[in-house]
Protein backbone atom coordinates (compact mmCIF):
# COMPACT_ATOMS: atom_id res chain seq x y z
CA UNK A 1 0.00 0.00 0.00
CA UNK A 2 1.49 3.28 -0.86
CA UNK A 3 1.75 5.64 2.15
CA UNK A 4 -0.69 7.89 2.71
CA UNK A 5 1.59 10.49 4.67
CA UNK A 6 0.38 12.17 7.99
CA UNK A 7 -2.85 13.32 6.62
CA UNK A 8 -5.92 10.73 7.03
CA UNK A 9 -7.70 8.84 4.17
CA UNK A 10 -11.21 9.06 3.34
CA UNK A 11 -12.90 6.75 6.27
CA UNK A 12 -9.89 6.62 8.56
CA UNK A 13 -10.42 8.67 11.80
CA UNK A 14 -8.44 11.60 12.47
CA UNK A 15 -6.32 10.72 15.62
CA UNK A 16 -4.07 12.80 17.56
CA UNK A 17 -1.16 13.76 15.50
CA UNK A 18 -3.34 13.40 12.46
CA UNK A 19 -3.23 16.57 10.08
CA UNK A 20 -6.56 17.72 8.34
CA UNK A 21 -6.45 19.25 4.63
CA UNK A 22 -7.80 22.46 6.04
CA UNK A 23 -5.36 24.89 6.23
CA UNK A 24 -4.86 29.25 5.79
CA UNK A 25 -1.56 30.22 4.36
CA UNK A 26 -1.19 34.09 5.15
CA UNK A 27 1.85 35.86 3.42
CA UNK A 28 4.45 37.73 5.62
CA UNK A 29 5.86 40.19 3.16
CA UNK A 30 9.04 42.75 3.58
CA UNK A 31 7.96 46.45 4.74
CA UNK A 32 10.25 49.04 3.91
CA UNK A 33 8.33 52.14 5.34
CA UNK A 34 5.43 51.14 7.89
CA UNK A 35 4.11 55.04 7.27
CA UNK A 36 4.03 54.08 3.26
CA UNK A 37 2.30 51.10 3.80
CA UNK A 38 -0.32 51.98 6.04
CA UNK A 39 -1.01 54.68 4.00
CA UNK A 40 -1.38 52.74 0.45
CA UNK A 41 -2.99 49.46 2.08
CA UNK A 42 -5.72 51.87 3.58
CA UNK A 43 -6.14 53.97 0.46
CA UNK A 44 -7.45 50.92 -0.86
CA UNK A 45 -9.64 49.46 1.60
CA UNK A 46 -7.76 47.51 3.03
CA UNK A 47 -8.25 46.66 7.30
CA UNK A 48 -5.87 47.06 9.27
CA UNK A 49 -6.26 44.20 11.46
CA UNK A 50 -2.58 44.61 13.27
CA UNK A 51 -0.14 48.03 13.64
CA UNK A 52 2.42 47.73 15.43
CA UNK A 53 6.20 49.44 15.01
CA UNK A 54 7.63 48.69 18.69
CA UNK A 55 9.50 46.74 19.57
CA UNK A 56 9.50 45.26 16.15
CA UNK A 57 7.67 45.91 13.31
CA UNK A 58 4.62 43.83 12.33
CA UNK A 59 1.70 44.88 10.07
CA UNK A 60 -1.44 43.21 9.20
CA UNK A 61 -4.64 43.68 6.51
CA UNK A 62 -7.37 42.34 5.36
CA UNK A 63 -9.69 42.88 2.46
CA UNK A 64 -12.37 40.94 0.90
CA UNK A 65 -11.74 37.55 1.88
CA UNK A 66 -7.76 37.76 2.60
CA UNK A 67 -4.73 38.72 4.86
CA UNK A 68 -1.24 40.24 3.95
CA UNK A 69 1.53 40.38 6.62
CA UNK A 70 4.09 42.39 6.60
CA UNK A 71 7.64 42.24 9.09
CA UNK A 72 10.68 44.57 8.65
CA UNK A 73 12.62 44.13 5.22
CA UNK A 74 16.45 42.98 5.49
CA UNK A 75 18.47 45.52 5.33
CA UNK A 76 19.34 47.45 1.89
CA UNK A 77 16.52 46.12 0.45
CA UNK A 78 15.60 48.85 -2.69
CA UNK A 79 11.90 48.65 -3.73
CA UNK A 80 12.30 49.97 -7.00
CA UNK A 81 13.57 46.61 -7.92
CA UNK A 82 10.51 45.28 -7.55
CA UNK A 83 11.68 41.65 -6.09
CA UNK A 84 10.69 42.29 -2.54
CA UNK A 85 8.06 39.34 -2.26
CA UNK A 86 4.66 38.22 -3.71
CA UNK A 87 1.71 36.69 -3.37
CA UNK A 88 -1.01 35.02 -5.39
CA UNK A 89 -4.56 36.05 -4.99
CA UNK A 90 -6.87 33.46 -6.74
CA UNK A 91 -9.84 34.37 -7.37
CA UNK A 92 -13.14 33.39 -9.77
CA UNK A 93 -12.77 36.92 -12.04
CA UNK A 94 -10.08 39.08 -11.63
CA UNK A 95 -11.88 41.91 -13.58
CA UNK A 96 -14.29 43.19 -10.32
CA UNK A 97 -11.26 43.34 -8.47
CA UNK A 98 -9.26 45.34 -10.80
CA UNK A 99 -12.71 47.62 -10.89
CA UNK A 100 -12.66 47.91 -7.19
CA UNK A 101 -9.06 48.60 -6.37
CA UNK A 102 -8.90 50.85 -9.58
CA UNK A 103 -12.19 53.01 -8.08
CA UNK A 104 -10.17 52.95 -4.87
CA UNK A 105 -7.34 54.46 -5.76
CA UNK A 106 -8.68 56.82 -8.05
CA UNK A 107 -11.20 57.94 -4.96
CA UNK A 108 -7.66 58.43 -2.79
CA UNK A 109 -5.37 59.92 -5.41
CA UNK A 110 -7.25 61.47 -7.85
CA UNK A 111 -5.92 59.38 -10.41
CA UNK A 112 -5.04 55.18 -11.08
CA UNK A 113 -0.89 54.53 -10.17
CA UNK A 114 -0.30 52.82 -13.42
CA UNK A 115 3.32 53.76 -13.39
CA UNK A 116 6.50 53.75 -11.27
CA UNK A 117 5.44 52.57 -7.67
CA UNK A 118 2.81 51.78 -6.33
CA UNK A 119 0.99 51.26 -9.09
CA UNK A 120 -1.84 48.44 -10.56
CA UNK A 121 -1.20 47.22 -13.81
CA UNK A 122 -3.51 47.34 -16.47
CA UNK A 123 -6.17 44.81 -17.33
CA UNK A 124 -7.58 44.08 -20.79
CA UNK A 125 -11.21 42.42 -21.60
CA UNK A 126 -10.61 38.71 -21.58
CA UNK A 127 -6.82 38.52 -18.91
CA UNK A 128 -6.76 36.41 -16.41
CA UNK A 129 -4.05 37.97 -14.48
CA UNK A 130 -3.28 41.73 -13.44
CA UNK A 131 -0.81 42.89 -10.79
CA UNK A 132 -0.79 45.28 -7.46
CA UNK A 133 2.67 46.70 -7.08
CA UNK A 134 2.79 48.02 -3.05
CA UNK A 135 5.23 50.79 -2.01
CA UNK A 136 7.84 47.93 -0.58
CA UNK A 137 8.14 46.40 -3.95
CA UNK A 138 6.00 43.26 -3.46
CA UNK A 139 3.79 42.30 -6.22
CA UNK A 140 0.28 41.07 -5.13
CA UNK A 141 -0.91 39.11 -8.11
CA UNK A 142 -4.33 38.55 -8.48
CA UNK A 143 -5.24 35.32 -10.60
CA UNK A 144 -8.34 33.53 -12.18
CA UNK A 145 -8.35 29.91 -10.99
CA UNK A 146 -9.17 28.70 -14.29
CA UNK A 147 -5.78 30.39 -16.11
CA UNK A 148 -4.12 28.12 -18.62
CA UNK A 149 -1.88 26.40 -16.32
CA UNK A 150 0.87 26.19 -19.22
CA UNK A 151 1.09 28.86 -21.52
CA UNK A 152 3.47 29.09 -24.34
CA UNK A 153 5.79 31.58 -23.77
CA UNK A 154 7.33 31.22 -26.75
CA UNK A 155 3.96 31.85 -28.87
CA UNK A 156 1.52 28.84 -30.10
CA UNK A 157 3.64 26.17 -31.58
CA UNK A 158 0.58 26.05 -34.32
CA UNK A 159 1.52 29.43 -35.84
CA UNK A 160 4.38 30.76 -37.51
CA UNK A 161 6.58 33.94 -38.40
CA UNK A 162 4.60 37.40 -37.18
CA UNK A 163 1.64 35.72 -35.73
CA UNK A 164 3.28 33.51 -33.44
CA UNK A 165 5.51 36.27 -32.14
CA UNK A 166 2.24 38.16 -31.74
CA UNK A 167 0.81 35.65 -29.47
CA UNK A 168 4.36 35.57 -27.55
CA UNK A 169 3.62 39.28 -27.30
CA UNK A 170 0.43 38.55 -25.67
CA UNK A 171 1.80 36.15 -22.97
CA UNK A 172 4.45 38.77 -22.25
CA UNK A 173 1.98 41.54 -21.70
CA UNK A 174 -0.88 39.51 -20.37
CA UNK A 175 0.85 36.46 -18.11
CA UNK A 176 4.00 38.04 -17.40
CA UNK A 177 2.78 41.72 -16.78
CA UNK A 178 5.64 42.96 -18.79
CA UNK A 179 4.87 45.93 -20.94
CA UNK A 180 8.44 46.90 -21.65
CA UNK A 181 9.47 43.49 -22.70
CA UNK A 182 6.40 42.83 -25.04
CA UNK A 183 7.02 46.38 -26.82
CA UNK A 184 10.89 44.81 -27.49
CA UNK A 185 9.29 41.30 -28.77
CA UNK A 186 6.38 43.06 -31.16
CA UNK A 187 9.38 45.43 -32.48
CA UNK A 188 11.92 42.59 -33.18
CA UNK A 189 9.14 40.46 -35.20
CA UNK A 190 8.39 42.99 -37.17
CA UNK A 191 11.81 43.30 -38.52
CA UNK A 192 12.41 39.71 -38.66
CA UNK A 193 9.19 39.21 -40.29
CA UNK A 194 7.49 42.28 -41.68
CA UNK A 195 8.34 42.24 -44.92
CA UNK A 196 7.03 38.80 -45.53
CA UNK A 197 3.96 39.07 -43.38
CA UNK A 198 -0.06 39.33 -44.55
CA UNK A 199 -1.05 42.89 -44.43
CA UNK A 200 -3.28 42.27 -41.55
CA UNK A 201 -0.61 40.54 -39.19
CA UNK A 202 1.58 43.45 -40.18
CA UNK A 203 -1.93 45.74 -39.35
CA UNK A 204 -1.92 43.74 -35.92
CA UNK A 205 1.23 44.09 -34.99
CA UNK A 206 1.21 47.94 -35.60
CA UNK A 207 -2.17 47.92 -33.45
CA UNK A 208 -0.52 46.33 -30.74
CA UNK A 209 2.54 48.67 -30.51
CA UNK A 210 0.20 51.66 -30.43
CA UNK A 211 -1.53 50.37 -27.25
CA UNK A 212 2.25 49.32 -26.13
CA UNK A 213 3.27 52.42 -26.43
CA UNK A 214 0.57 53.96 -24.40
CA UNK A 215 1.17 51.75 -21.60
CA UNK A 216 4.73 53.00 -21.32
CA UNK A 217 3.92 57.14 -21.49
CA UNK A 218 5.52 56.89 -25.21
CA UNK A 219 2.94 59.56 -27.30
CA UNK A 220 5.01 59.72 -30.62
CA UNK A 221 6.08 55.76 -30.45
CA UNK A 222 1.88 55.66 -30.38
CA UNK A 223 1.65 58.63 -33.11
CA UNK A 224 4.48 56.78 -35.55
CA UNK A 225 2.67 52.94 -35.34
CA UNK A 226 -0.41 55.42 -36.14
CA UNK A 227 0.71 56.50 -38.81
CA UNK A 228 2.05 53.06 -40.35
CA UNK A 229 -1.20 51.78 -39.71
CA UNK A 230 -3.25 54.50 -41.70
CA UNK A 231 -0.65 53.55 -44.37
CA UNK A 232 -1.73 49.36 -44.60
CA UNK A 233 -4.22 48.29 -47.08
CA UNK A 234 -6.63 46.00 -45.34
CA UNK A 235 -9.79 44.45 -46.48
CA UNK A 236 -13.39 45.56 -44.58
CA UNK A 237 -13.31 42.40 -41.97
CA UNK A 238 -9.19 43.59 -41.68
CA UNK A 239 -9.89 46.64 -40.72
CA UNK A 240 -12.63 45.86 -38.21
CA UNK A 241 -10.58 43.42 -35.93
CA UNK A 242 -7.32 46.28 -36.36
CA UNK A 243 -9.94 48.92 -34.99
CA UNK A 244 -10.71 46.31 -32.34
CA UNK A 245 -7.33 45.98 -30.98
CA UNK A 246 -6.85 49.54 -30.99
CA UNK A 247 -10.01 49.97 -29.29
CA UNK A 248 -8.03 48.43 -25.89
CA UNK A 249 -5.45 51.41 -26.45
CA UNK A 250 -8.16 54.23 -26.53
CA UNK A 251 -9.86 52.50 -23.43
CA UNK A 252 -6.15 52.48 -21.87
CA UNK A 253 -5.51 55.67 -22.42
CA UNK A 254 -9.00 56.45 -20.66
CA UNK A 255 -8.05 54.40 -17.73
CA UNK A 256 -5.10 56.18 -17.03
CA UNK A 257 -6.13 59.73 -17.65
CA UNK A 258 -9.23 58.96 -15.33
CA UNK A 259 -12.08 58.58 -17.67
CA UNK A 260 -14.45 56.33 -15.78
CA UNK A 261 -16.03 54.48 -18.14
CA UNK A 262 -12.17 53.75 -19.63
CA UNK A 263 -11.24 52.57 -16.36
CA UNK A 264 -14.05 49.96 -16.68
CA UNK A 265 -13.13 48.96 -20.59
CA UNK A 266 -9.38 49.20 -19.66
Amino acid sequence: MADRGPVAAAGEPEGEGRMRPDETTVPVLPCVSAEETLAFYRALGFEVTHEQTRPYLYLAFRWSGFDLHFGRAPEGLDPALENSGGCLVMVDEVAPYHAELTRAMRAAYGKVLGRGLPRITRYRPGASRFTLMDPSGNSIIFIRRDEPAEPEYGGSASLEGLARALDQVRILREFKNDDRAAHRRARSALRRHGDGAPAADRALAYATLVELSVALGDGSGAREWREKLAGTVLTGEERARVEAELGHAEALRDWLDGDGGGADRA
